[in-house]
């Protein structure tokens, strides 16, 4: 998950509870043939092409939106908006979408579903996307300490107090930094705003309703907006289900456990293909080699790059998507076979390092989820707890821990966690893999239970986060058949209908690492795993 910092005198004003963060007409929108107070409000976006060779047909516009939605005529902020229009005679009004984060830029990502739905499902719709506020190209975009991740930062888990005091002393500065630079719009920089501005833009659409379909932390959001305006919801697909019960503290201790078990399944990878990399045949073992690896990083920075933090960062989205596994394997089997550490490097440069648009998703993901509810103001709450885990979880448990500190000492009031329970609303479609780390299975069953009438398609087996157009025809069926048609599985039992995962990766068939290009290309470049910074999916 992410986190952030902000607000010093102006928290007073913003100390609301969540109910009085809504606006007090938001749950009940104006009636067929009337005008809502956000149409009044809102012009229509003014698209002008913006075409890239991949999306041939893409628009983009600017929104502006209330700072404050309790001052509609105050302080006006600018989102940035894409779109690829719609083609077929049959239209269904827009679709939008937003890939997670919080902290995700989602302008490319209406061209990736555009693109990766079939021809005349994606025809049927405007697919929408948005940059959510602070984000990318709507401004103000937050950059809160530029330079927070640059290498080498010190080991994250705290062997010593000399660890542990330098690690809390970057959550601070990072923390005051936000305060400092955006007192004035942090308090206005959590997921209820996100979602008051979905339905202002759904008003400057000129839409009685929208259809939604979100990813990851995109699934928080589609769930508050049902609870704020169910009745602006027309269909609702939502994949890797962040739990609602849970956010963000309780989410992101979760996360570690599940990281924990998925690095392992990395290992055991590698180790059923040590006739390519050469590590061992026993899992354990292979293990042992990594934990090495990061002791000796720890001490001795490969290409005074990668640290032991920078190479958890490089290895944490091998979590979300399996399609890394080889070049991390070559990377991993280079540094420990070989004692060359350029394969390591250039992996990192390619997953693992935060560049500008990085830091500005890392500075609204703080933001967003301080914000959004209470997070523990003692330290010893967080020591205690992220001790307690890592030693069941070693992999990632302090990574995570500092990732979200700023919370710790953030600036703003904090809102109330709200319920997304739902009975008004119409059939949501929910997909999840049994296996993934970001957004954990049991969070996906207490979303699916809160949302009534809604059904889960479940992936058996399956590991990474993002898993609808990401080449698993079952899943995409589901998918394709509910945006075409609305209808959904039939329902029953824990899972509505389940599709098989798709196989893990072969190994490289060539000892020689990939060079970052190489790795950059394996990746998806649009959806849910393209955010620069790992824990940025989590949405949790």
């Amino acid at each position: 998950m992410n986190k952030r910092v902000a607000v010093l005198c102006s928290a007073a004003a913003a100390a609301a509870t969540m109910a009085t963060a809504v606006p007090p007409a938001s749950g009940a929108p104006a009636g067929p043939g009337t005008t809502s107070p956000a149409q009044a409000r809102h012009t229509p976006p003014t698209w002008k092409k913006c075409a890239t060779k991949d999306h041939p047909t893409l628009q983009c516009a600017s929104l502006k939106v209330p700072l404050d939605h309790h001052e509609p005529h105050g302080r006006q902020i600018t989102l940035a908006l894409s779109r690829v229009p719609h083609t077929a005679k049959t239209f269904q009004g827009p679709l939008l979408v937003n890939p997670g984060g919080p902290g995700g830029s989602g302008l490319s990502m209406a061209g990736f579903v555009a693109k990766s739905l079939p021809k005349k499902t994606a025809a049927q719709y405007d697919v929408i996307g948005f940059d959510p506020r602070g984000v990318g190209k709507s401004r103000p975009a937050l950059n809160c300490r530029p330079g927070h991740f640059d290498p080498v930062r010190p080991a994250t888990v705290p062997t010593t107090p000399a660890l542990e005091r330098a690690n809390l002393a970057r959550a601070r500065a990072f923390a005051k930094a936000c305060g400092k630079k955006y007192g004035d719009v942090l308090p206005f920089i959590d997921s209820v705003s996100v979602v008051q501005d979905m339905d202002a833009i759904r008003a400057a659409l000129g839409a009685e309703r929208i259809n939604f379909f979100g990813y990851s932390y995109g699934t928080y959001l589609g769930a508050l907006y049902g609870r704020l305006y169910p009745h602006r919801v027309r269909r609702m697909a939502l994949d890797s289900l962040v739990d609602p019960t849970g956010v963000w503290y309780d989410d992101n201790l979760q996360q570690d456990h599940a990281f924990g078990d998925r690095h392992k399944a990395l290992m055991a990878w590698i180790a059923r293909h040590d006739s390519a990399y050469g590590l061992g045949k026993d899992p354990d073992k292979v293990e042992a080699k990594w934990y090495a690896m990061r002791k000796a990083l720890a001490k001795k920075p490969a290409g005074k790059k990668v640290g032991a933090a920078e190479l958890e960062d490089t290895f944490i989205p091998g979590g979300y998507y399996n399609g890394y596994w080889p070049h991390l394997a070559k990377a991993f089997a280079a540094y420990v076979n070989d004692k060359n550490s350029k394969p390591l490097v250039a992996v990192y440069k390619s997953l693992g390092a935060v560049d500008a648009a990085g830091e500005n998703s890392y500075s609204v993901y703080t933001a967003v989820q301080c914000r959004d509810v209470q997070w523990p103001r003692d330290w010893r709450t967080w020591r205690d707890d992220n001790d307690r885990i890592h030693e069941k979880a070693p992999f990632s448990t302090w990574n995570n821990a500092w990732y979200n500190a700023p919370c710790a000492f953030w600036p703003t009031h904090h809102l109330s966690q709200p319920d997304v329970a739902n009975s008004e609303l119409p059939p949501v479609l929910l997909f999840q893999a049994t296996d993934d780390p970001a957004t954990p299975y049991d969070g996906a069953v207490n979303l699916h239970r809160k949302l009534r009438g809604s059904r889960l398609v479940v992936e058996r087996g399956g590991g990474n986060h993002g898993i609808t157009l990401s080449g698993s025809k079952c899943l995409d069926r589901h998918l394709t058949v509910y945006l075409t048609t609305g209808k959904v599985p039939a329902g029953g039992g824990a899972a509505d209908a389940v599709c098989e995962a798709l196989p893990d990766p072969k190994a490289a068939k060539s000892t020689k690492a990939a060079t970052s290009a190489q790795v950059t290309k394996a990746r998806p470049g649009t959806g849910p795993r393209a955010l620069s910074h790992p824990w940025s999916t989590m949405g949790a």
